[in-house]
């Protein structure tokens, strides 16, 4: 575990922020950055390393430098250790540096952990991304108890839309502890967008010229969550080899997750097919340039659901359900499951049916538009008492 040498005495009050994965990272690093300009606080950041590599990269690209490093890392640790390692590391820090408000993103084990370190020690605890909901306890797993959990010890809740804040209304969450400020990982995607990232991988380079001169189109796939491993992830696979074979102009760019029942769920199916490009995972700067480059996204991530359609991409989502119905609904998502027929026919659509795909690319994101992070960062001011409530976020038609 490694922290910064000494805690400094401040009279302003400190505010905390605590992630471990690289979602958090990206999703936090708006807020950080905001909280960094603000005179009324002073902005301490904390690491779990529940994720490595693939965080420190995000940090790089936000120029953040974390205040104290809890370490935690360990290949293939279950969950519950990930959550006591969490809780036996930042408490200490938590004695010294005496937060005023302690920040957590989402659903993560790093969020749980971290919300009831800082409940215990009766901190107020800040929730950023708050308010998704699926209709099932275990899927996502472990991130719909999570995100419950979180909740319940909770004393401002940053929901992203309107019906964020209707679930936490829903489940008797005060009106009045409730911010609606749109989703900061729209800031993030702008601040990497306007900054074109040059591809340090020579497949990824020679990939992004294809597209880029119109000899390809490009389907990126993202697969990961637990609930998909074993034969879901299998039917996923097949799938994507009959669609590059059906199509030769397609190709289909794959990040594998370093986790290794995914790579051995999904690799077997896609050996030998030259328009299947499988990578390592992509630093944030460039995959926000695949996503600006991609024609069709194929994933069960949650945050990319929301940064495609700034970007006017299509979504299917390998999932039975989201917690992010507002997608769906403005119709830049659609729920299609992992099986093998249902993969290869939605794909098939948008890439053949001008008038599908148009439908999709041109729906209005319901998600953000680039402020969210201000917003957040005067909710925790009216928190503590140092700054007026912020308007509510409100999508454009």
């Amino acid at each position: 575990m490694t922290t910064s040498p000494a805690v400094r005495p401040s009279i302003r009050p400190r505010v905390m922020t605590v992630y471990g994965t690289r979602p958090e990272a990206i999703k936090m690093a708006p807020v950080i950055t905001a909280l960094a300009r603000d005179a009324r606080f002073e902005s301490v950041t904390v690491l779990t390393g529940q994720h490595r590599e693939m965080l420190d990269q995000v940090n790089r690209v936000f120029g953040i430098v974390p205040d104290h490093n809890l370490d935690i890392f360990s290949p293939g640790a279950p969950l519950a250790q990930i959550a006591a390692r969490v809780l036996e590391r930042l408490d200490p820090v938590l004695a010294s540096e005496r937060p005023a408000a302690v920040i957590v993103h989402g659903d993560t084990t790093t969020a749980l952990a971290a919300a009831l370190a800082a409940f215990y020690r009766q901190i107020p605890v800040v929730h950023l991304e708050a308010g998704l909901r699926t209709d099932s306890l275990f899927t996502p797993f472990p991130e719909e108890a999570n995100r419950r959990l979180i909740t319940r010890v909770a004393s401002l809740h940053l929901a992203p839309t309107a019906s964020n804040r209707a679930n936490l209304l829903a489940e008797a969450v005060p009106g009045e502890s409730i911010a609606l400020t749109g989703n900061t990982v729209i800031d993030a995607l702008l601040f990497a967008a306007a900054r074109p990232t040059p591809f340090t991988d020579p497949a990824l380079a020679d990939a992004a010229e294809q597209v880029e001169a119109g000899a390809r189109r490009l389907l990126l796939v993202t697969l990961h969550r637990r609930e998909n491993w074993g034969e879901s992830m299998q039917a996923v696979s097949r799938g994507l080899a009959r669609l590059a074979r059906t199509f030769p102009d397609l190709l289909i760019l794959l990040p594998l997750h370093p986790n290794p029942v995914v790579r051995e769920s999904l690799l077997p199916q896609l050996e030998g097919l030259d328009n299947v490009v499988v990578t390592a995972p992509v630093p944030y700067g460039e995959f926000a340039r695949l996503l600006a480059l991609s024609t069709v996204i194929l994933t069960d991530s949650g945050g990319i659901q929301e940064e495609a359609p700034s970007l006017g991409k299509p979504v299917l989502v390998l999932r039975e359900n989201t917690e992010r119905p507002e997608a769906v609904q403005a119709g830049t998502a659609r729920l299609i499951g992992t099986d093998e027929a249902r993969v290869v026919e939605e794909v098939t659509t948008l890439l053949t049916d001008d008038a599908a795909y148009a439908r999709m690319a041109q729906a209005v994101n319901p998600y953000g538009d680039g402020h969210a992070a201000d917003r957040c960062v005067a909710a925790v001011a009216h928190l503590l008492g140092r700054g007026e409530r912020p308007a509510d976020f409100a999508p454009s038609p």
